[in-house]
């Protein structure tokens, strides 16, 4: 099916679901589907962010100024993941205790305000990954669009590309908790650091990038394209005084370089595959 005629599908789909309430994050997926619920829908559908302290401030920002720019309506809800001990504790299931809030907190609301149907960003490309959110989604029965369309990552970004939407490209920006080490607890301190450390390195222009907490020690990757910047003496002397500044004992530059979801590679295959989908 051409990229024409997934749209097509998607905004069939998207009518189909009658009045909408959008998981909104500010992300390329959730931005370019809560754009095509806009145009799709008119009125009949409302844009939801989760704020909490594992939202990034620039994040958040910049995901109110897109739905601005963008003309859609977008409400602002608190969320207390940070508060559940299960999310906390950070074992390889938080994802779906941070789902679990959201979709619960967004089913309130829907009811509260009239809303049919609850939406999120999912894409084909996310199947393969390990996302346990995806069965807290499941779990409460809201709708993926995006899958439904048969969107890939790459479609969306020729699609949003098309639309004139400036996020085509945005780099991923997944919360902040995935940047803590499964195991050490989630905590607003640990929050914090992290958020600094990247607010840090994005004034000094690096574009893709993620702070891995380890404790003590503070893991950077960069993407590949960007390394060679930071392979300077230069530049490890002010990522040691950034980083020491927010509390790390140790800074570390990961020769791998940035790629999602690092923190997974640690975790048993049988538990991948156990709590994928």
């Amino acid at each position: 099916m051409d990229l024409g005629n997934k749209q097509a599908a998607l905004e069939t789909y998207l009518r189909s679901l009658g009045r909408v309430l959008v998981a909104y994050s500010g992300g390329i997926d959730s931005a370019y589907l809560a754009w095509a619920a806009r145009k799709a829908l008119g009125d009949n559908m409302l844009a939801v962010i989760a704020d909490s302290a594992s939202l990034a401030r620039t994040q958040l920002e910049d995901a109110l100024l897109f739905a601005q720019e963008q003309s859609i309506p977008v409400e602002v809800l608190a969320t207390g993941e940070l508060e559940r001990p299960e999310y906390a504790r950070n074992d390889a299931s938080r994802c779906f205790f941070c789902k679990d809030e959201l979709f619960t907190i967004m089913e309130q609301f829907r009811a509260q305000r009239g809303f049919d149907t609850i939406a999120y960003g999912i894409n084909l490309d996310d199947r393969g990954d390990y996302r346990p959110g995806q069965k807290a989604a499941r779990e409460h029965g809201v709708s993926a669009p995006l899958l439904q369309a048969g969107l890939r990552k790459q479609d969306i970004r020729e699609l949003a590309r098309a639309a004139g939407l400036r996020l085509w490209n945005k780099p991923a920006s997944a919360c902040l908790a995935s940047r803590i080490e499964y195991g050490r607890p989630v905590t607003a301190a640990a929050l914090r650091q992290v958020e600094q450390g990247e607010d840090a390195l994005r004034a000094l222009g690096f574009r893709q990038f993620r702070v891995r907490h380890h404790g003590e020690i503070a893991r950077v990757e960069i993407a590949p394209e960007e390394m060679g910047r930071a392979l300077s003496l230069e530049m490890a002397a002010e990522f040691t005084r950034v980083f020491k500044a927010l509390g790390f004992t140790y800074v570390t530059l990961d020769l791998e370089g940035y790629r999602s979801g690092s923190m997974n590679a640690l975790l048993p295959l049988e538990t991948l595959t156990k709590n994928a989908g």
